[in-house]
């Protein structure tokens, strides 16, 4: 009966340890404006951008027009702004799963 308590303890307890890890991101502070307006992106046509250690990266998953008009004095196409963001690069492009544009700096 111990063999087989014990048994029963140890399987339970590679079970435990075989759970995945969760994978925890970071929320990191970057330049968000319109890729082409400011960023010198292409191709043409207005797409929200991020920029990460001095290279940008178009967004997926956010859109210039959620966050006001990007034709405003404040907007995307006439200033870069800084977000908090959380999400990875993927084929050359910024994945988000979360976008808070922070207040302009006066």
């Amino acid at each position: 009966m111990k063999k087989t308590f014990s048994l029963l303890l140890l399987f339970v307890a590679f079970l435990v340890n075989a759970q995945e890890k969760k994978n925890t991101q970071k929320i990191q502070f970057v330049e968000v404006s319109c890729g082409q307006c400011k960023f010198g992106m292409k191709p043409g046509g207005c797409d929200l951008a991020v920029r990460i250690d001095s290279k940008s990266y178009f967004v997926d998953g956010a859109k210039i027009d959620q966050h006001g008009d990007a034709h405003a004095k404040d907007g995307f196409c006439e200033s870069i702004r800084t977000a908090e963001v959380v999400g990875e690069i993927k084929n050359n492009r910024f994945v988000v799963s979360y976008f808070k544009l922070l207040p302009k700096e006066m």
